[in-house]
């Protein structure tokens, strides 16, 4: 039977190759869209253990979704927070979300603070030199034509100089002082968001939320250990994000579903006088079925290990081209991909294979 089934597969080889990419194209699709949308969040929750702060406080209103929430926050909050018992550092962050040449977030910090959450590890040049001065990571560095110490940069219609390179995982991706981004947006003294770092964290992180909310005007503020905030970074708290995947997913799944329908019942059609001597000859309808599916299943194979194939070499490339993208392709969804595309090319045999297997053998004969 297996000699049958690849016989019929080679003697129609384009059909054969066609269905195949079909299959091919619909792993990379699901796999692609779910790289790049879960390696979104896998980067940021990486970038935010970075940073070195163990607590986050924010203005009640305030998102978690980093740069879409202007700057709700007083900076001279640090003072008070400085001050309460068990805080160490508190640095105030201001996130803007821009799309200039790339949408990404830029940050604007009181460099010593940030600093003293945990110090830049610097691969070139070293802190700001004036309130022009910008600091990048490696990966931004290495983007497009690379950037080096004494480059300059355009960013909000400002032009900075890079004063530093930093080793990347440190938040954000490019640095600017605080008080140059409040000038460009045309405020004053103003954040988004404050990175604590606390004494001897877990123990003393309840007592400090309670200082916090306790604190003239910021009883209302949003207090969070990295943890809690973190446990929050899921595709259910982005809002579109679990329906543009199953979106993708449903179209990929439709595509390989007609494309395995149309070769399998093509396929049937043309094998009617085949499939009646096999009847004639005493093949049962169990042993059809299996033809038509086993036939399926192998192009169903070959097309996923192409699309695994494929989407892996897809990350590499993108690895080299485009370094900022995080492209995660994780096992648990190379493994749903391949569940996915198998069923799908199931369903899609499996009413060729009933067809077929319900043929009348002297009508099959009969065929022309």
């Amino acid at each position: 039977m297996n000699k049958l089934v690849v016989g019929n597969l080679i003697h129609r080889p384009l059909r054969s190759l066609i269905s195949a990419l079909a299959v091919a194209i619909e792993v990379i699709m699901i796999l692609s869209i779910a790289a790049i949308m879960l390696g979104m969040l896998n980067g940021q929750k990486v970038r935010t253990t970075g940073i070195g702060g163990d607590m986050i406080a924010k203005p009640g209103t305030t998102s978690n979704l980093i740069g879409v929430s202007g700057a709700p926050a007083s900076a001279k909050v640090q003072g008070v927070l400085e001050k309460l018992p068990h805080v160490q550092v508190a640095a105030p962050v201001y996130i803007q979300l821009t799309a200039s040449g790339t949408l990404e977030n830029i940050w604007g910090v009181e460099y010593n603070s940030f600093n003293a959450l945990r110090p830049f590890v610097f691969k070139e040049g070293g802190p700001f030199t004036g309130p022009d001065s910008i600091i990048i990571d490696d990966v931004a560095a290495s983007s497009g034509k690379g950037l080096h110490v004494g480059d300059q940069t355009k960013l909000f219609g400002h032009t900075f100089t890079v004063s530093g390179v930093v080793e990347h995982g440190k938040g954000g991706r490019k640095f600017v002082p605080l008080e140059t981004m409040n000038a460009i947006n045309g405020t004053e003294n103003r954040c988004s968001v404050f990175y604590l770092k606390t004494d001897d964290p877990p123990k003393w992180q309840a007592a400090v939320k309670q200082e916090i909310q306790s604190t003239d005007g910021l009883q209302q503020w949003d207090v969070q250990t990295l943890e809690e905030f973190l446990s929050q970074l899921t595709p259910e708290k982005y809002p579109g994000f679990n329906i543009g995947l199953r979106t993708v997913i449903g179209i990929a799944v439709v595509i390989g579903f007609l494309v395995i329908f149309q070769s399998m019942y093509t396929a049937v059609m043309e094998r009617t006088r085949e499939i009646g001597i096999l009847k004639s000859l005493g093949a049962s309808r169990t042993y059809i079925v299996s033809i038509v599916l086993r036939e399926s299943g192998l192009l169903a194979v070959c097309g996923i290990i192409l699309g695994v194939s494929a989407t892996y070499g897809l990350r590499a490339l993108l690895h080299v081209k485009t370094p900022q993208l995080e492209f995660a392709v994780t096992p648990s969804w190379v493994l749903t991909a391949v569940i996915i595309a198998l069923v799908g090319a199931t369903l899609g045999a499996l009413y060729p294979a009933l067809k077929a297997a319900a043929k009348d053998p002297i009508d099959a004969l009969a065929y022309e």
